[in-house]
């Protein structure tokens, strides 16, 4: 079977993987905005996100190891594709004409990209300096994007799209030195960048949550955009990856990256917030906790001991004149 559908495939389920922890975080992060990290850690749902997370990774991984970053990163923006419907039946609702006009011109965009990044199996790895100095740089533009100002959300979510699309060069770098025969499996290069692997996609991990308490649309379109950016920099500028068909190759590319583009930014306005779906149809309420106060809130009118008192009618007994 060819490398690069192997790649491809791979890619697709991961994409999958990844929507549905997206949407378990999102969910997570709107029913408990203000919770920090010490209280995720007692939530067993949230510890499912981690494991999809995790087994997304981990097929990541795999298709790192048989297609070259320019391939696998695109992929990544399948993972908004999959979360709309995935977020849609979670809130009750069908998806809009927009949403599925934003899906389509993002399958079209990555089409297209696909097209001129058939290029061979990645060979070339980062070296310790190189995977150093891509860190460190990142390290420095993620604590910028971090920083404490207006709209959080999205600058978070911007910052964990690069952590995430440095973790997944860092990632090629181990995988393809480590089935090596010809180095050490555990050689000083292949354990540093491991570590540097689990400190990004940790830290991608974490960014995401925090950003995801603006809903769902805008700060996984801004992860989905920033990881194949950053991975594909580092992959065309340091791995000697190309693309294909010379001139009117990269003038497809781009068309290709406008339409994706198009279609993510479609996607991300024309998702409804999930939260105020919800406020739509009930007060938001911690049924788990208090299941007494939940059907309390969706029956206002038992919520006081004392029956309300009816108006009485104005031509009623009281208002009759005494012959």
């Amino acid at each position: 079977m060819n490398a690069n559908l192997v790649a491809v495939v791979l890619s697709l389920f991961s994409a999958v993987a990844y929507a549905a922890a997206a949407v378990a975080q999102e969910r997570l992060a709107s029913r408990h905005p203000g919770d920090g990290l010490l209280r995720l850690l007692g939530n067993g749902a949230w510890w499912w996100s981690v494991g999809l997370n995790a087994a997304a990774a981990l097929l990541h991984v795999v298709a790192l190891k048989y297609g070259p970053l320019t391939v696998v990163q695109p992929l990544g923006a399948l993972t908004l594709v999959a979360a709309v419907p995935m977020g849609a039946r979670v809130a009750g609702r069908r998806v809009s004409t927009a949403e599925w006009r934003g899906t389509g011109l993002t399958l079209a965009g990555l089409a297209a990209i696909l097209v001129t990044a058939s290029g061979p199996a990645p060979e070339d790895v980062l070296s310790m300096p190189e995977a150093v100095a891509v860190a460190g740089a990142t390290a420095a533009l993620i604590g910028l994007l971090a920083r404490r100002g207006a709209r959080p959300g999205l600058r978070h979510a911007t910052a964990s799209g690069f952590a995430s699309g440095v973790a997944s060069a860092l990632t090629q770098t181990v995988t393809v030195a480590a089935t090596d025969r010809s180095g050490s499996l555990l050689s000083m290069q292949v354990i540093g960048v491991a570590l540097l692997v689990a400190a990004f996609a940790t830290g991608g991990l974490l960014l995401s949550q925090t950003a995801y308490r603006d809903g769902l649309g805008a700060p996984l379109a801004m992860v989905t955009l920033a990881n194949p950016v950053a991975a594909a920099a580092i992959g065309l500028a340091l791995l000697g990856e190309r693309l294909q068909g010379g001139l009117l190759g990269i003038l497809l590319a781009l068309a290709g990256a406008g339409l994706a583009g198009r279609g993510v930014v479609l996607l991300s306005r024309a998702a409804p917030h999930p939260a105020a779906v919800a406020d739509e149809d009930r007060p938001v309420v911690d049924d788990e906790d208090h299941p007494v106060a939940a059907v309390l809130a969706l029956r206002p009118e038992t919520a006081s001991a004392e029956p309300a008192l009816l108006p009485r009618p104005a031509n009623g007994p009281e208002h009759l004149t005494p012959l």
